[in-house]
C-alpha cells in the first residue's frame, strides 16, 4: 500500500497546536515580580510562528516567566495564530473556549491572542472574545512584559503596531521542544510582495532584513552547541537584501558602493548563504521560501558550490497559467517560471524541487488549470503542497475579484492534481533506489524505535535500521533499497 503523505512546510499538521516547554534549567534563575509564574504557549501556522513563540519565550523567560506543557496551570496562556487559512483561524477560535473552561477555575489567568490572527482582527478579539486579555501583533513583542502588567493591574492591553524596522535581531531564541539538531533562524520579517491572495503583507508588515552578522553568530552558535542543521527563514528569502557603512574598513567586495564618502557593503540572499556555509562544512543550511521572480543564478551557483547547502528549493508556482498569475499579482509568467526550473535543472543537477499549488482561483477556466497540470508534468515536483482557493477577509482578491469557481469544481481539480503529485514524488524516490544518501540522523522513526529517521540532502525523509555506532546528530550513508511515495528506506553502508 503506497502511502502519500505531503508535508505542509507552511502548516505542518504534526506541529498544530503544538504546547512549546523549555526545561527550567535552561532559562537560568530569573528574580523578578513574575518569578515562579507559569507561562503556556501554543502556536499554529507556519515555521516563522514557532520560531516567533521561541522569541516570545526568550523575552518572557527574562521576566521570571518559566513555561509549562498544561494549560491548566498556567497563570498566562498565549496562543501564537495563522491567518492564511480559514480552518486555522477555526481552530484558534474553538482552542479560546477551551481555555475560558480553565480561567473560569482561575479567574487571575491571563489569555493572550498573538501574531498574524492578532493582527488582522485586532480589537475585535477583545469585543467578541470577552476571554482574550492581550492581543499583540508579530512586530510588538518586546511589549508583553508591560502588557501583561497593564492586564496584571485589571485593564485590556492591544499593541499590533507594525513596524519597519523591527528584526529581533539581537534576541537570542530559546529553543523550544528541540531535537537538537534542527534549528529554524529567521533571517527577515515580513513581505512587500502583494500577492492578492494572501494576507501576510497585512499580517507581517513591510519587508526587513536582518543583520547578516547576527545571523552567522546565531548559526555559529547553534552548531557550538551540537545543532548540524538550520533553515534559514523568510516570506521571500532570495529578496534579502543588507547594507551598512564600513568606516575604516580595509574589506572590498565587488558589492560595494559609497555613502558620504563612506564604502558600503551589501550582503544579497547569496552572500549571506555562503557567510553561512562556511561556519563549518559539517552544518547543512537549507532556506524556504524562495520566489521565482527574485532566484538569480548567482544564488544557485552558491549552492552548487557548497557541499553543505542542501539540494533542495520550494519554488511555489501557484498556477501554470499567465493569465492567472497575473490575476494572483504574482510578478511572473508561465514562462519566466520554466526559466527558473531550466536553470535549476542546468546548475544544480539532481537538485529536489517542490512547490505550491493554488487550485479554483478567481475566473480560473478548465483550460487554465490544465496549464497547471502541464506545468506539473513539465517539472515533475519532488513534492507539492496543494490547496484550493480559500479566499482571505481583507486580500486583494477579496477586494477585486468574485470567489466565483463552484466548491466541487475548486475540489475536482485537486483531486487531480493530488493524483498526479502522487505519481511523480513515487518517480522521484524510485529514482534514488540503488543511490547513497548522505542522512543527518534526527532521531528514531515515528513507527519503530528499531529505526532511525533522517532527512537525505533533497530533504527526502529516509529511515533504516538503528547501529549503535551512530547517534542523533551524526551523518550516515545509506543505500536507497525501496520506497513509498513519502519515503526511502535502506540501510547504513560504511
Amino acid at each position: 500500500m503506497i502511502d502519500l503523505v505531503i508535508p505542509d512546510k507552511a502548516h505542518d499538521e504534526s506541529r498544530q497546536g503544538e504546547a512549546l516547554v523549555l526545561a527550567p534549567i535552561a532559562i537560568g534563575a530569573v528574580v523578578g515580580k513574575n518569578n515562579g509564574r507559569k507561562l503556556y504557549i501554543e502556536s499554529y501556522g507556519c515555521a516563522m510562528n514557532f520560531s516567533d513563540s521561541e522569541i516570545v519565550a526568550s523575552i518572557l523567560s527574562e521576566q521570571g516567566f518559566e513555561t509549562t506543557g498544561d494549560f491548566t496551570n498556567a497563570d498566562v496562556i498565549f496562543i501564537n495564530t495563522c491567518s492564511i487559512r480559514e480552518n486555522a483561524e477555526t481552530r484558534v477560535r474553538n482552542r479560546l473556549k477551551e481555555f475560558k473552561v480553565a480561567k473560569s477555575k482561575n479567574p487571575g489567568m491571563v489569555v493572550g491572542v498573538l501574531g498574524c490572527m492578532a493582527e488582522r482582527l485586532k480589537a475585535k478579539f477583545l469585543e467578541e472574545e470577552k476571554l482574550v486579555d492581550v492581543v499583540v501583533g508579530p512586530d510588538a513583542y518586546r511589549d508583553l512584559p508591560n502588557l501583561i502588567e497593564q492586564v496584571d493591574s485589571g485593564q485590556k492591553a492591544v499593541n499590533v503596531l507594525l513596524s519597519r524596522e523591527e528584526t529581533y535581531a539581537d534576541i537570542s531564541p530559546v529553543r523550544l521542544n528541540t531535537n537538537g539538531i534542527n534549528a529554524f533562524v529567521s533571517i527577515m520579517r515580513g513581505c512587500d510582495n502583494m500577492c492578492s491572495f494572501c494576507v501576510v503583507p497585512f499580517t507581517r508588515g513591510r519587508e526587513r532584513s536582518r543583520d547578516p552578522f547576527s545571523i552567522v553568530n546565531e548559526c555559529a552558535d547553534l552548531f557550538n552547541n551540537g545543532y548540524r542543521e538550520v533553515t534559514l527563514l523568510g516570506q521571500n528569502v532570495d529578496s534579502y537584501k543588507w547594507s551598512e557603512e564600513i568606516q575604516n574598513s580595509k574589506v572590498k567586495s565587488q558589492n560595494e558602493g559609497e555613502v558620504n564618502g563612506e564604502p558600503v557593503q551589501t550582503v544579497n540572499f547569496a552572500n549571506l548563504l555562503e557567510m553561512v556555509a562556511l561556519i563549518n562544512p559539517e552544518l547543512r543550511v537549507r532556506f524556504s521560501t524562495s520566489h521565482p521572480k527574485d532566484i538569480t543564478d548567482e544564488v544557485l551557483y552558491t549552492i552548487a558550490k557548497y557541499d553543505n547547502i542542501c539540494n533542495y528549493i520550494h519554488l511555489p508556482v501557484q498556477s501554470g497559467n499567465s493569465r492567472v498569475l497575473e490575476l494572483m499579482n504574482r510578478t511572473y509568467d508561465r514562462e519566466w517560471y520554466m526559466n527558473r526550473i531550466d536553470a535549476i535543472r542546468r546548475i544544480i543537477p539532481g537538485c529536489a524541487i517542490s512547490t505550491d499549488v493554488i487550485t479554483g482561483f478567481c475566473t480560473e477556466t478548465d483550460e487554465e488549470h490544465k496549464e497547471t497540470v502541464s506545468m506539473m508534468e513539465y517539472v515533475k515536483y519532488d513534492f507539492a503542497y496543494m490547496f484550493m482557493y480559500s479566499e482571505r477577509p481583507g486580500t486583494l482578491a477579496a477586494k477585486r475579484y468574485a470567489d466565483d469557481i463552484p466548491e466541487p469544481v475548486k475540489a475536482a481539480r485537486l483531486t487531480e492534481i493530488v493524483a498526479l503529485q502522487q505519481k511523480y514524488s513515487l518517480v522521484r524516490l524510485q529514482a534514488q533506489i540503488g543511490k547513497v544518501q548522505k542522512v543527518l540522523i534526527e532521531g528514531f522513526s515515528k513507527k519503530s524505535k528499531n529505526d532511525y529517521a533522517g532527512r537525505s540532502d533533497q530533504n527526502a525523509m529516509v529511515v533504516f535500521p538503528v547501529d549503535e555506532r551512530y547517534k542523533p546528530g551524526q551523518y550516515v550513508n545509506v543505500i536507497a533499497e525501496r520506497c513509498t511515495t513519502a519515503t526511502l528506506m535502506g540501510r547504513i553502508i560504511d
